[in-house]
């Protein structure tokens, strides 16, 4: 029974409200980059089409094909995300990499709302599909930025 109960923690009221609302989803008509992202041991999904402009992003979208803790993630960054540039993204990455892996600090802000979902790191079958949306953004805003010159 206290497996089921750590799991009942772990899917928190408020990780739940943000699974339920994930801000800019769907998909951009004509994005600058592309990238859809799939964590292999889950099978979650993430696709994110971003536009950037002066080496920051300026419109974003995720269509999200996750677990809870998947979707809460695509949400915080979702609310965040527009006007970071690649160093930003990086750095909230690898810090929500870090939170989970090693207990590391929370990202920075605007992703400060990772901290929800600091109860994972004991699942680390969940860290994949936790970090797809970053990952993704991660991609885009590389290759992005590797035709226009924006890093």
């Amino acid at each position: 029974m206290s497996g089921e109960t750590d799991l009942i923690k772990l899917y928190s009221a408020r990780i739940l409200e943000l699974a339920a609302d994930i801000p800019h989803h769907g998909r951009l008509a004509a994005p600058d980059a592309s990238v859809k992202r799939r964590a292999p041991l889950c099978g979650s999904t993430v696709t994110v089409d971003i536009t950037c402009a002066a080496g920051r992003i300026t419109d974003y979208a995720a269509e999200v094909r996750a677990c809870a803790l998947g979707q809460a993630a695509a949400s915080v960054v979702g609310a965040g995300i527009i006007g970071c540039d690649l160093a930003q993204v990086r750095a909230a990455r690898d810090a929500l990499r870090e939170m989970l892996k090693s207990n590391g600090p929370t990202p920075p802000a605007p992703f400060e709302g990772l901290e929800v979902l600091r109860p994972a790191r004991d699942y680390k079958n969940r860290h994949a599909s936790i970090l797809l949306t970053l990952e993704a953004t991660l991609e885009a805003m590389e290759e992005a930025c590797a035709r226009t010159s924006c890093a």
